[in-house]
């Protein structure tokens, strides 16, 4: 996550779901940002549909106004913006910047783990998504979430929900392969997705979780005209975790 992303198209999706996941602050979020430097690029300009109320405002009103707000000047494209303004109910965050080397990545993950002890799922919000080749440590690993990291996190009790950016290639394939390398990870898991035109978010939610986050999942499935946020159950994750 950057900062010059705030209030972007896939940041309504984002927030969002993750309003329709936290089902009225009774499923306690923790939002994860793995926070990266702005790189200068164009990315996160994608804000003509505020523009756009009639189409747009109806997904989620509040939420639209408090997104219109944040990106109508350049300063308040800040996640503080975002956390103060109580988008997501009772939320906590860690905002701590994310760094490549391995050391402080492991030193990042201790510290959010334990700022998130009291929390139902962790939101993971990587640039890209989930590591496909790039070795942890080296340059620009820190836009990506590995499953090291998920089968951690999953293993002290946490549901997952995970921001993919879809990369150049097959779709099908790559959602199939993807959710195969969570399930590994993942025993006894209920897998979700939740798509839209460039993102999909992996819900992986875990049998000790509160049987109301399953519920929230499923009603966030129907919540939606599927040009907003296609959501979809995958089913049990039956496979040992390696």
């Amino acid at each position: 996550m950057k900062h010059q992303y705030v209030g972007d198209i896939s940041d309504y999706r984002k927030y969002a779901l993750l309003r329709a996941l936290s089902w009225g602050g009774a499923n306690r979020i923790g939002v994860c940002w793995m926070l990266t430097t702005s790189d200068g690029s164009s990315d996160g300009g994608k804000l003509a549909y505020l523009q756009k109320p009639d189409r747009y405002r109806q997904f989620d009103p509040q939420l639209f106004d408090i997104l219109a707000h944040a990106a109508g000047e350049p300063d308040r494209r800040r996640l503080q913006t975002i956390e103060e303004s109580g988008a997501v109910r009772d939320a906590a965050y860690f905002s701590e910047p994310l760094p490549d080397d391995k050391a402080g990545r492991a030193a990042f993950m201790d510290r959010c783990l334990s700022d998130f002890d009291r929390a139902d799922i962790v939101f993971f919000d990587p640039d890209n998504g989930l590591e496909m080749s790039l070795a942890k440590g080296r340059k620009n690993s820190s836009k990506y979430l590995y499953l090291d990291e998920v089968v951690r996190f999953y293993g002290a009790g946490k549901s997952l929900l995970i921001y993919q950016h879809f990369p150049r290639v097959e779709r099908s394939s790559f959602l199939g392969s993807s959710i195969e390398r969570l399930r590994k990870g993942a025993a006894d898991s209920l897998v979700w997705t939740f798509t839209t035109a460039h993102v999909v978010f992996f819900l992986v939610i875990h049998p000790q979780s509160p049987a109301r986050l399953a519920v929230a999942a499923m009603e966030a499935c129907r919540r939606w005209d599927a040009s907003f946020i296609g959501g979809e159950y995958i089913g049990r994750a039956t496979l040992h975790a390696a």
